[in-house]
């Protein structure tokens, strides 16, 4: 019997941009080793999605027990999403005459990343069962690197998920990336242009996010919309945010710390002039005050639920917002980057485009 094949995929962390990705704009995102999902397949007579013990939850103590699980977890887990990917690989792959063994396999998942913290959890899973699929099929060096983050999204979208490419970018890719969605590129080859960064050029960043968060998946809603009727002030608005990344691709690699600070302040005005408070949430607003109150700069690491900060001040200003955060109920902690995750087979689909 082969051997079972295990990948992992991690949490990312929207730096600069967001949420332009979603309007042919462009971001900067890197992918953290604080939390992580991991997928295993293993050959089997059958093929098997297996449910988590935990977030594929059937079994309960009580009404109640029911209840109360569903409002903190919400109705879905993981499965849905892997029975998606394996869909969308299956589909992609006939379309373009790569050929798939007929062997089986079953599929289980675990992760830590925190749910509604807007730290791509969901992403993360549908990335490293990707992972596996291309290793089990032994399909890597046939779908181009570039291709990949594409087929996590459209996974998601099977599912009613709205979304834009850069956390599947980041996920894919590992480490620090600048991507430019322009869509010029994006309706001539289908995917952006990404460019991978050195993680050194970044300061020391911390997260800070709650135990409960509110819905990420709530914030896009009338700002697409808006976007779409072609509104100008969300139009110059999503284009002054892709402008952020231009700009702070070019004060990271200055290791200009003063201005990303301004950056990403200002990256967090912008969104919360768009999108409005009540859209936002007060829990959300309340972790980028509280980093703003002891002079750090702060915005949201995706859509709501967590924030990334970063601390011109040094330690003593780091000490300051620990305590701070600690005395609101927040959680806080370093940022640990992830390096590149590309192995020599994934740099050789690398396009020069």
């Amino acid at each position: 019997m082969p051997a079972a094949i295990e990948h992992k995929a991690y949490a990312r962390i929207g730096l600069l941009g967001n949420p332009s990705d979603v309007y042919n704009g462009a971001t900067i995102s890197l992918s953290i080793a604080n939390f992580s999902a991991t997928v295993k397949l293993e050959p089997s007579d059958d093929l098997v999605i297996s449910p988590h013990r935990f977030h594929d939850l059937v079994n309960f103590q009580s009404l109640d027990h029911l209840v109360n699980r569903i409002g903190n977890e919400g109705y879905y887990g993981g499965v849905r999403l892997l029975m998606a990917i394996c869909k969308v690989f299956c589909n992609y792959c006939k379309d373009n005459g790569i050929g798939l063994h007929e062997r089986n396999f079953t599929l289980s998942y675990d992760t830590n990343i925190p749910r509604q913290t807007g730290l791509s959890g969901s992403s993360a899973i549908v990335c490293a069962a990707l992972s596996c699929l291309l290793d089990f099929y032994k399909v890597r060096h046939l779908i181009k690197v570039e291709v990949r983050p594409g087929l996590i999204l459209d996974a998601e979208k099977e599912l009613g998920i709205v979304a834009g490419l850069q956390d599947r970018v980041a996920q894919v890719y590992g480490g620090l990336v600048f991507m430019d969605f322009s869509k010029e590129h994006m309706d001539k080859f289908g995917h952006g242009v990404y460019v991978p960064m050195d993680i050194s050029v970044l300061p020391p960043l911390y997260l800070i996010y709650a135990e409960n968060p509110s819905d990420s998946g709530k914030v896009h809603s009338t700002v697409r919309q808006r976007w779409l009727d072609g509104d100008e002030f969300i139009r110059l608005s999503m284009n002054e945010v892709a402008n952020l990344a231009l700009e702070g691709r070019k004060a990271l690699m200055d290791k200009d710390y003063t201005t990303l600070a301004t950056l990403m302040n200002r990256n967090f005005d912008i969104r919360r002039s768009m999108f409005g408070d009540e859209a936002l949430g007060a829990l959300n607003l309340e972790m980028v005050e509280i980093a703003r109150e002891v002079g750090a700069a702060s915005k949201f690491t995706g859509s709501g639920g967590a924030v990334v900060v970063f601390c011109p001040g040094g330690s003593s200003q780091v000490k300051d917002l620990e305590e701070a955060c600690h005395k609101a109920g927040f959680i806080f902690e370093p940022v640990e980057v992830i390096p590149s995750r590309l192995n020599d087979s994934d740099l050789k689909t690398l396009t020069s485009t």
